[in-house]
């Protein structure tokens, strides 16, 4: 069996001094792995004890009001340049305490840089950002750390700068670039379970601030609810980040979300909700080769049928077509457009000067 590679370092704060290292995770006090260029490499840090990690960890949170202890042994938190923090302790976790960071990626702040890197072509990009100015009501999906966050980062910054723009978060990461902007985030309870802040709260909060526009980082619960519901009341525009394996997988988890709410509605009626609300799910995935990928942005057309089982209707805009994969192992290919027919928001595009014709003259 080949031996294992190991990534030297002198040491912890060299790793965190890393450029290129864009998640780190600790495994108790003797193991840490770094990912670099999609690739996951155990290094040759290790702690002097399970004390030492713990310090580093505490320090971590020290400056936020997070807490992390013995009667709260998972927590996440943000760091000053915007790395997202998971801690396990020892209490949950047998090798000891479990440090995960999300690095903020430096590299990656335009759409010229999503571009370049592979991400998204540009007539995609053109379109997105026609969606975005026109108040679309926009979800960015997919898996664990396939670069959903920067994705709706970077798009946000096409919101006019006039609009007021609220944001809701479990751990604070977008960091719109606008002027005004509120970020709001959740709190967990005390040690007598009291004083719990959740995202439903905040975004029923946040609807009594004027906001124009509102941001929900991630949708994990019965808040998909209160979003789609906010939408459907004329708060367009709205973005968010939800977790699924494709388009469709995504509006079926939010169905069952909108379920978890409590809400005593037959399914065909949740089924309206989302489609007379949501227009486009922007889907992005990790490659084999550890590269980044938008693969499909699809439109939420409907419910198709009549029957009380009625299927959603969603129609790709554009949608990646692998070519190959190349001796060196890398993924080629390009998000190409494939609809035969303008999306239904074509129109209110038009009416708002923001043509997307030459993005699918070609295809139509």
């Amino acid at each position: 069996m080949p031996e294992t590679p190991i990534k030297n370092y002198s040491s912890f704060d060299e790793i965190l001094r890393d450029g290129d290292v864009s998640e780190v995770m600790v495994n108790g006090p003797k193991q840490v792995f770094v990912e670099c260029n999609g690739k996951k490499v155990l290094t040759n840090v290790t702690f002097e004890s399970e004390e030492t990690l713990q310090n580093i960890v505490q320090s971590f949170f020290k400056s936020t009001a997070r807490r992390v202890n013995v009667d709260i042994p998972y927590a996440d938190t943000t760091l000053a340049d915007g790395s997202r923090v998971n801690a396990v302790l020892p209490v949950l976790a047998r090798q000891g305490t479990i440090l995960t960071i999300r690095r903020f990626v430096k590299t990656v702040n335009t759409v010229e840089d999503l571009i370049r890197w592979g991400t998204i072509t540009r007539e995609a990009a053109d379109l997105l950002i026609a969606c975005i100015k026109g108040c679309l009501n926009i979800f960015f999906s997919g898996g664990t750390g396939v670069g959903k966050t920067t994705t709706l980062q970077i798009f946000s910054s096409y919101i006019d700068s006039s609009e007021r723009i609220i944001v809701i978060e479990d751990t604070s990461e977008l960091r719109p670039v606008q002027q005004h902007v509120i970020n709001l985030e959740t709190r967990a309870a005390d040690e007598n379970n009291r004083g719990e802040v959740t995202l439903r709260d905040l975004i029923h909060n946040a609807l009594r601030m004027r906001p124009d526009r509102l941001i929900l980082g991630e949708a994990r619960g019965g808040e998909v609810l209160d979003i789609v519901n906010a939408m459907a009341t004329g708060h367009n525009g709205c973005l968010g980040i939800v977790h699924g394996s494709s388009p469709y997988a995504v509006l079926a988890r939010m169905e069952t979300m909108m379920l978890m709410s409590g809400i005593d509605l037959p399914l065909t009626e949740i089924r309206k909700m989302l489609t007379s609300t949501i227009n486009i799910i922007v889907h992005q995935e990790r490659m084999q080769d550890g590269s980044r990928k938008i693969t499909h942005i699809t439109e939420v057309e409907g419910a198709a049928g009549r029957d009380s089982l009625n299927e959603l209707k969603l129609h790709d805009l554009f949608r990646f077509e692998l070519e190959r994969i190349s001796p060196e192992g890398k993924v080629e290919g390009r998000l190409k457009p494939v609809l035969k027919r303008y999306p239904k928001f074509f129109t209110r595009l038009e009416k708002l000067g923001l043509s997307v014709a030459d993005v699918f003259k070609k295809d139509i």
